[in-house]
Order: structure tokens, then C-alpha cells, then sequence
């Protein structure tokens, strides 16, 4: 059984290196990445980026176009598109799944553990499951910073379309004062569909597609009713600025209530333990010296 561990995790290790060692190969059936206008890449996934790439190339790009497009609308959706494409995030998992396994049978082959195949099996479907966590948690963090920055850009707005500006004058204004973010930059595509010959409207919907958030969607639901209505612009984005501002105060006050309750746990557990022995031990050696 030992030997079995350790020749998969040998055949693992190499197969790992020869993915490496043809990525940094610069071969020429594997293109070069232009990263121009992509964000840079993190440390732990630069050590790991020629086999992400050789497997994205010669694995990941012959499967479905369905499946493929529906990576790319979570990637669109948490805003890791402008990090990596549809194919090098499935690679990033299938890779991730190989170094998972190959670490898991070292350890069980060092430590012999009864449960060995169950620990081999659970290590393979983690790292092939924790790009989604990550891609999970990239998603709330994004959201959580969009629903910070919405009301800051709408008073931008706000000010800019009351000095006279239009929506599209008043977004430039915005984006140039605003605060640096991911709302900047769906923003940023919306002037970017505007000047395609995107209608306002049109822009604005896909702006609220690919966030999917309420508050986005209320807003751009506000400003096309407006439009279609005839209303005046200005007054609609006060309301929603206002709106978005007392929702916003609204989860504060949720949190902080919410506080109290989380913390009972930890002091159980953590605090109240090392109080009563800090307390109670001068009294026990008291009684033991009786």
C-alpha cells in the first residue's frame, strides 16, 4: 500500500513537472499570454502558471463551448475575468486537483493513517473544488465593495447631472472622482457600450446583469423608468442616493446587533475558561495549603 502511495505520488510530481517544464518551454504549439489589459497575478498562482497554461491550451480548450461560456459568466459575474479566462480557470482546477492529490499521498505514505484512501479521495475533490470557494469569496468581497462605493458615485452623479452634465458626462465625472473599485470599472464598460452605439438603457441593463445585486438593479430599473417617463433625471438619482445611503446605515445597524450574539461563542469557549482559572486558582492552592 506504501508503495502504491508513493509511486502515485511520484507519477502525480512528474506529471506536474512536465506541464511545468513545457510551459516554460516556449514552445511553439502553446501561444504567449498578452497580459496588457489583465490584472497581475498573484504570487502563489505565478508558480503554478506554465502547467495552468499547457493544460488550458491542449485540455481545457477542447471542451464544450456551453460549458466553457458558463465559466466565463461566474468569471464575468466576481469580476476574475479581468484575472484569468474561462479555459485557465478550469485548468486552475484540474491543476490544483493533481497537487492536492500528489500532497496527500506523501503524507499518508509518511503517516500510514487508516483512513489513507479516504484522505487521498477527500484531497482530490478539494483542490478541484477550492477555485469555487476562492471564486466564491472573490464574489462577496466584490460586492461587499460595490455596495460601499454606490452611493458615493451616485451623489458624483447626482452633482454632475444638477450642474448640467448628462448621464454620460456625469458617469466620466464620477469615474474620475470616484473611488477606485470594481463599480469604477462596470462604469467603465458602460461609457465603453455608450460609445459602441449601445443604447443608455441597453448599457445599463447589462451593467445590472452582470453585477446581479439588488441594489444595482433597483438603480438601473430607477433610471430607465425615468427615461422611458420622461422624469426628471436629477430628482431620481437624489432618491436613489438617498435610498442606497439609509440602506446602507440600515446594515450597519444590522451588523452592530448582530454583534453581541456572534461573540457569545468565543467567550464560552475562549474567554470565560481562562477567566474562571485565573480566578479560581489562587483559591485551590489556598485550599490545598490547608
Amino acid at each position: 500500500m506504501v508503495l502504491i502511495l508513493y509511486l502515485a505520488a511520484t507519477f502525480t510530481g512528474l506529471c506536474i513537472g512536465i506541464l511545468f517544464l513545457l510551459g516554460t518551454a516556449n514552445k511553439p504549439d502553446v501561444p504567449e499570454e498578452d497580459r496588457v489589459f489583465m490584472d497581475e497575478l498573484p504570487p502563489g498562482l505565478k508558480l503554478i502558471w506554465a502547467p495552468v497554461q499547457v493544460v488550458a491550451y491542449h485540455i481545457v480548450s477542447n471542451l464544450s463551448n456551453a460549458y466553457l461560456n458558463k465559466v466565463e459568466d461566474q468569471l464575468q459575474k466576481t469580476g476574475v475575468n479581468y484575472l484569468l479566462s474561462a479555459e485557465q480557470f478550469v485548468a486552475l482546477r484540474y491543476v490544483s486537483s493533481l497537487i492536492c492529490f500528489a500532497i496527500a499521498c506523501v503524507l499518508v505514505a509518511a503517516f500510514q493513517p487508516k483512513e489513507s484512501l479516504l484522505i487521498i479521495a477527500g484531497a482530490l475533490a478539494g483542490g478541484y473544488f477550492f477555485p469555487l470557494v476562492w471564486l466564491s469569496d472573490s464574489r462577496k468581497r466584490r460586492e461587499k465593495l460595490v455596495i460601499r462605493a454606490l452611493p458615493v458615485y451616485l451623489d458624483f452623479i447626482t452633482m454632475s447631472v444638477e450642474a448640467g452634465l448628462n448621464l454620460t458626462g456625469a458617469i466620466q465625472q464620477a469615474m474620475s472622482k470616484g473611488p477606485k473599485g470594481p463599480l469604477r470599472n462596470e462604469f467603465g464598460i458602460v461609457l465603453r457600450d455608450l460609445r459602441s452605439g449601445v443604447s443608455r438603457s441597453d448599457a445599463m441593463k447589462r451593467m445590472s446583469e452582470r453585477l446581479n445585486m439588488p441594489d444595482i438593479t433597483s438603480f438601473v430599473n430607477a433610471m430607465v423608468q425615468a427615461e422611458k417617463m420622461g422624469a426628471s433625471m436629477a430628482n431620481t438619482l437624489r432618491l436613489q442616493s438617498e435610498q442606497r445611503r439609509n440602506e446602507r446605515f440600515q446594515r450597519a445597524e444590522k451588523q452592530a446587533m448582530q454583534a453581541p450574539v456572534k461573540l457569545i461563542f468565543p467567550l464560552i469557549v475562549f474567554i470565560f475558561p481562562v477567566t474562571f482559572i485565573i480566578l479560581g486558582f489562587p483559591i485551590a492552592m489556598k485550599f490545598m495549603n490547608l
